[in-house]
């Protein structure tokens, strides 16, 4: 590793030599859970907050990852046998089931899948979330996650037209879909944009009844230079989203206004009520 490089994350610059670290711990006790591990590398690097706490959330979202970015979570086998393939029309999959997931088990199943078959994998997410199975009679169909919003996204920000001072107050109200994965075995014509539709319906309601607050917007992030063919936003143009522009190639975290040769993606968002941009840019609570 070059001795003179330096990777700053959430507010702190770590060197070469407390990356690696990190990548040492992660891996020599890859059979602790995450937390476990977040905990000992933050009392290693005394990564605490000016309160005196352990900074293991952040830790969990970044420095703990890297020891495990090229292996499977924990507790995820290394091979399983795939379901019978669900070929149908959309109508014979209803009723759809939007789930929570729930447990140690389920939330275990749940990363497997998104880990094993979604191009971007599993990462610890930031802040606020949640995840979904999407099921018809017991069988899953797809895995959702939603997050907190991206920090800055320069179209986003334009076609809401805040400031920044009512951006950082009313981000909240924003909830960023994360990851959409319908499962391999799955090949029904249409059942994408019909998840969307579902579930901008149960959402807020879930969201509110989690965190206290009911968001008026959902935004996602497409990457269109992975595949062309499979990444057209068709399912979400046909859920009634709208394409407002396309990030910089910043990351979601990114405040210091540098491009990271990250790939640029097109924006969708989701009003959840008529006057989105308006409550945003004033009070969302009325």
């Amino acid at each position: 590793m070059n001795p003179t490089l330096h990777v700053t994350f959430c507010g702190r610059t770590f060197t070469a030599q407390e990356v690696e670290l990190m990548r040492t711990v992660a891996q020599d006790y890859a059979g602790l859970g995450v937390t476990e591990i977040a905990r000992t590398i933050c009392e290693l690097l005394e990564w605490k907050r000016p309160s005196g706490g352990l900074k293991n959330p952040e830790c969990r979202a970044g420095a703990a990852a890297l020891g495990r970015e090229r292996s499977a979570p924990r507790g995820i086998s290394q091979q399983r046998l795939e379901p019978e393939p669900v070929e149908c029309l959309e109508r014979e999959c209803e009723p759809l089931e939007l789930a929570l997931v729930e447990g140690p088990a389920e939330s275990r199943l749940w990363r497997e899948h998104v880990e094993r078959y979604h191009y971007l994998g599993c990462r610890v997410p930031f802040g606020a979330n949640l995840r979904y199975w999407v099921r018809n009679r017991d069988r899953e169909l797809a895995c959702l996650l939603w997050t907190s919003p991206a920090w800055k996204m320069q179209a986003r920000d334009a076609w809401i037209g805040w400031s920044d001072e009512r951006r950082q107050c009313n981000l909240q109200w924003i909830v960023n879909h994360g990851r959409f994965l319908i499962l391999p075995w799955v090949r029904v014509k249409g059942l994408a944009s019909k998840i969307l539709a579902l579930i901008a319906r149960q959402l807020p309601h879930d969201w509110q009844a989690r965190y206290g607050h009911r968001p008026v917007l959902l935004e996602t992030l497409v990457d269109a230079t992975v595949d062309a063919t499979r990444f057209r936003g068709t399912c979400y143009r046909a859920a009634n989203w709208i394409h407002i522009g396309q990030t910089t190639g910043r990351g979601r975290m990114d405040r210091e206004h540098e491009n990271h040769g990250r790939a640029i993606k097109d924006i969708y968002v989701y009003p959840l009520v008529r006057d989105a941009r308006q409550r945003l840019c004033t009070d969302p609570t009325r």
